[in-house]
């Protein structure tokens, strides 16, 4: 017995040797071969995970400027609309007009055009079919967009739509354009990719509109000029025509030791392209370097019992889902700052027109679907800030900016306050600052009365309150703001400043 016994042992020992010599064998066997398939798979995903990457970045910009254009038509039509209503006499009225119109909806460099191609803006007039190109027509039909060179360099979008009924001091108009700079476009897309991607915006030629600089081989010339020689015939043949036929597509070529990527898409209506680069290869460099990484903790682990390789997987995986938390947490956190960075207004540090719109989006949502009820609508205008900026300068007006905003915040300390235009603020009520909304624009009112006679800031309050008719935000706010302009004319009544003091 006792021999069999360890007959028996010792087979159970060269059981277990040879078992676990065949377990090794075959976690080596099979490590090696996932980590060859991985480092496959990893090289194929490789480029179409860049090519993703960029065409979601650059169809996202795109589609930015693509609303901030349907945007300034559909604030052209409200102008229009406004004009077609007032009573205009003069070009100093019409001039007026056009100084409230630019101060309400924000539109930059607006101007009207009458039938003789003569062109009112803001501050003078001067005859535009030579320096506009859509006024070569003698009727325009329809929306238009071009792009125009001004004071040598500088390249601005120029937006245009026709007014056919449209009447002003007993002359027909034609049409009224918008001017945007395209370094304020640019200064809308930036944000701080720590440098591994650029952007720029091309023309069908491939010439550099944006001036902003697309990896230090192209950098900020021509793109086609730029890569004549780097990439083929073919594919410089190949991109070309998609620039000219307003496609969109991609192309990979040598820097140095490494690779580019970039890909383009169109922008809606305007003939350019938006392009996308990702320097020195990022997304592969990174790909590549978990792949490393899991390969040789694959080679670590043949010298471990198969106990010591699941425990060790165990921790990895542990530590890759930390590493992957905190990254996202990171992740969210930049969004937040860059979200808030383009909100905020600069000057007063309250929340700006580009959030004010992202709020009215929302809330006509809720209300189109029957889920508000209690929500109003505070327009608020500062008196004076035309002549303050006239007769003591920009820095005076600026300070009585931040003055009135620190007066509108100090009373409405449940409201959600927003400049949208120079001396325009609106502050939207609910909840509990929907409640007591009268008593505090009451005290307000009072307050501004005071400040009439102590020389101090004054600000012109107009309100209204949801109605059941009420299809969406700009129906309160309409009503508002022809009340806090009905204010105005009795804060003027009471010695309260003007334009013109």
């Amino acid at each position: 017995m006792t021999q069999k016994k360890k007959i028996t042992d010792k087979t159970l020992v060269l059981t277990a040797i040879i078992g676990s010599l065949l377990i090794m064998a075959m976690v080596i066997a099979n490590t090696l071969w996932v980590s060859k398939q991985s480092s496959d798979a990893t090289n194929e995903a490789v480029s179409a995970v860049s090519s993703f990457y960029l065409e979601a970045m650059a169809d996202r910009r795109a589609k930015i400027i693509t609303n901030l254009i349907n945007n300034n038509f559909d604030e052209m039509e409200k102008a229009v609309d406004y004009i077609d209503h007032e009573k205009i006499d003069s070009q100093e009225e019409l001039r007026d007009t056009i100084g409230r119109i630019k101060s309400l909806l924000g539109l930059s460099r607006f101007a009207l055009v009458d039938n003789d191609n003569i062109v009112y803006t803001r501050y003078t007039t001067y005859t535009g079919r030579t320096r506009h190109a859509f006024l070569s027509e003698e009727v325009i039909k329809s929306r238009t967009i071009s792009t125009v060179s001004l004071y040598g360099s500088s390249k601005q979008l120029c937006l245009a739509i026709p007014t056919p009924d449209l009447s002003i001091m007993g002359k027909p108009f034609k049409a009224c354009f918008v001017q945007l700079d395209i370094k304020d476009i640019v200064d809308l897309l930036a944000f701080d990719d720590q440098g591994r991607t650029h952007f720029a915006l091309y023309s069908k030629n491939g010439g550099n509109l944006s001036g902003t600089e697309l990896g230090p081989i192209i950098s900020d010339h021509n793109l086609f000029d730029a890569i004549k020689g780097i990439v083929s015939e073919d594919v410089l043949k190949e991109n070309h025509e998609n620039f000219e036929n307003k496609a969109e597509g991609s192309m990979t070529f040598a820097s140095g030791e490494a690779e580019e990527t970039l890909c383009y898409v169109p922008i809606q209506g305007t003939g350019w392209e938006m392009a996308v680069l990702i320097r020195g290869n990022v997304i592969q460099d990174q790909i590549r370097d978990i792949s490393a990484k899991n390969l040789a903790a694959s080679r670590n682990q043949v010298i471990f019992t198969l106990v010591s390789v699941l425990l060790l997987a165990a921790v990895l995986l542990v530590q890759s889902r930390i590493i992957s938390k905190d990254k996202l947490e990171v992740e969210k956190e930049t969004s937040r700052t860059f979200h808030n960075m383009a909100n905020t207004d600069s000057l007063t540090g309250v929340r700006n027109k580009h959030a004010y719109s992202e709020n009215e989006i929302a809330i006509n949502q809720k209300i189109q679907s029957g889920e508000l009820e209690k929500l109003a609508v505070v327009v608020g205008d500062i008196n004076g800030l035309k002549y303050v900026n006239d007769t003591q300068g920009h820095a005076a007006g600026d300070q009585l900016i931040k003055d009135a905003c620190s007066l509108i915040c100090e009373y409405f300390t449940h409201g959600a306050v927003f400049r949208v235009g120079g001396d325009e603020f609106v502050i939207i009520l609910q909840g509990k600052g929907y409640d007591i909304m009268s008593e505090v624009i009451n005290k307000l009112n009072r307050k501004v009365e005071e400040n009439i006679k102590d020389n101090a800031v004054v600000i012109s309050i107009g309100y209204s309150v949801l109605n059941q008719e009420d299809q969406q935000l700009s129906d309160v706010f309409e009503r508002a703001d022809r009340m806090m302009y009905e204010r105005k004319k009795e804060l003027k009544s009471m010695g309260a400043p003007t334009s013109r003091q």
